[in-house]
């Protein structure tokens, strides 16, 4: 057996078991997973350390057209190089669909946006905006048949909000497909509405944004979605989930048999709702969409978790800056405004040790359900398996090693996205990979990262489990 990589004596950690093996990798694929390999070209000691499959980031925004004024930090060569220091070593962004343009043509957009940038592979989930013309009975089918298997619709937000006629017609679509449609689940009329209230009222300050969009706008939006998806028939994710309300509907959901999965966030299992009132525009670091919650809607999402009703954690890495001409601060003077933020936040980098840490280390997830969470379960759902999220033997060579035991103070200086701010800084972190692997080739090691901008490539064949 010809080997160019052997990664020697780790402790091999899947989504179903642990053990300490070497494994082997050719040609950029694991070719055997045992003891005692042959000699490769390269032999890297994994002693003390874990070995898990690279992780799979179903959920990030990178290189997406302004919005609110603000454009996104990060390219994907910045984005894919972040990733990589994380232990993540596939994204999937999103292909949004902008007005007077076919999903088709979004696609081709993204594509030039990516080529020659990506450091690790990627796929491409597609937003739809505008259903009208022939994208229901011509372009998703096309599309779907090109290896494109994931639509995301949203609720609510000017310009992308669908009705309940317009996303059956792309559950539907999907659903004979055989792709998954992803849902923005927020009653977008109740936010606004609500955030008209709350002006009236004076009431403008970066604290109304969280009262802008309560539980019960989730809520609502979580079950309608369900319900469409049971007419349908079709498989929906509901995306970014972050509170007790919205989970107990899709407990509801999958009790009954409905094809309902459902993904969270670090942010929505960290309790961080008190930072939304912090004084002045501190609070802008932290808004998302939805907001973040308290601690008892998180303990309820890790229960969640550990029960089986969510089958991904994923970062929904959205890197608005936080000062500059373009960033969060951009349109608000001196005195902020809630309605004048752009919600979102960077995550690429940090969502995998901030859920090992407070998962594993704190004893509410296994080593093997952090694997299915973060890396098999979105290859399985998106269609990337088993070339992805695995380290059995036929699949890509995307290995992460993870040093654990070890305190590490999380800071924006040590991260690598071009983003000015992290909401995490200052926590205490007990593991982070030290080294990745992607297709065999080494991407990070213990601070060095690799330029080689533009070896990754897009995935082409999907098909969903």
């Amino acid at each position: 057996m010809r080997l160019d990589l052997a990664i020697r004596g780790g402790t091999v950690v899947t989504a179903s078991e642990e053990f300490v093996a070497d494994v082997g990798v050719a040609d950029g694929r694991i070719v055997a997973v045992a003891r005692d390999l042959p000699q490769a070209r390269e032999d890297v000691d994994a002693t003390g350390l874990l070995v898990m499959p690279g992780g799979v980031d179903a959920h990030c925004h990178v290189d997406e057209p302004e919005y609110m004024g603000a454009r996104l930090a990060d390219d994907f060569a910045s984005a894919t190089r972040a990733a990589a220091c994380g232990g993540t070593t596939t994204i999937m962004p999103f292909a949004n669909q902008l007005p007077g343009l076919s999903l088709r043509q979004a696609v081709e957009d993204y594509h030039g946006r990516a080529k020659g940038k990506a450091l690790i592979d990627y796929a491409f989930h597609l937003i739809v905006s505008d259903v009208s013309g022939p994208l229901i009975g011509q372009e998703l089918p096309a599309l779907i048949a090109d290896g494109y298997r994931s639509f995301k619709v949203f609720m609510t937000y000017p310009g992308y909000m669908l009705d309940d006629r317009q996303i059956l017609e792309v559950m539907d679509a999907s659903r004979r497909g055989g792709a998954v449609t992803m849902v923005h689940a927020e009653n977008g009329h109740c936010v606004h509405w609500l955030s008209q209230r709350l002006e009236a009222e004076g009431h403008t300050d970066l604290g109304a944004f969280a009262e802008s969009a309560p539980p019960a706008v989730e809520r609502e939006a979580t079950h309608r979605a369900i319900a469409l998806a049971q007419i349908t028939g079709a498989k929906v994710m509901i995306v970014h989930v972050s509170s007790a309300e919205a989970l107990e509907q899709i407990r509801w959901g999958q009790d009954r048999g409905i094809s309902v999965l459902a993904e969270t966030c670090p942010q929505y299992l960290l309790g961080m709702g008190h930072h939304l009132h912090e004084p002045g525009w501190e609070a802008a670091k932290h808004i998302c969409s939805p907001p973040p919650r308290g601690e008892d809607d998180a303990a309820q999402l890790w229960r969640g978790l550990q029960q089986g009703a969510f089958q991904l954690v994923s970062s929904d890495h959205c890197p608005y800056r936080f000062a500059g001409s373009d960033g969060k601060r951009s349109q608000g003077g001196e005195h902020p405004h809630f309605r004048k933020v752009p919600p979102g936040l960077p995550g690429l980098e940090t969502r995998l040790p901030l859920l090992y840490h407070e998962g594993v280390t704190r004893g509410r997830l296994t080593r093997q359900q952090f694997v299915a969470l973060t890396a098999t379960n979105p290859a399985r759902i998106y269609g990337l398996y088993p070339r992805k999220g695995s380290l059995m033997p036929g699949a890509d060579a995307d290995i992460a090693l993870w040093k654990h035991g070890e305190q590490r103070t999380l800071r924006h200086a040590d991260l690598h996205d071009e983003c000015d701010y992290t909401p995490y800084e200052g926590r205490e972190l007990s593991a982070w990979p030290v080294v990745t692997f992607s297709r065999g080739e080494r991407v990070w090691d213990r601070g060095w990262v690799s330029t080689a901008a533009g070896r990754g490539r897009h995935i082409d064949d999907r098909s969903p489990s």
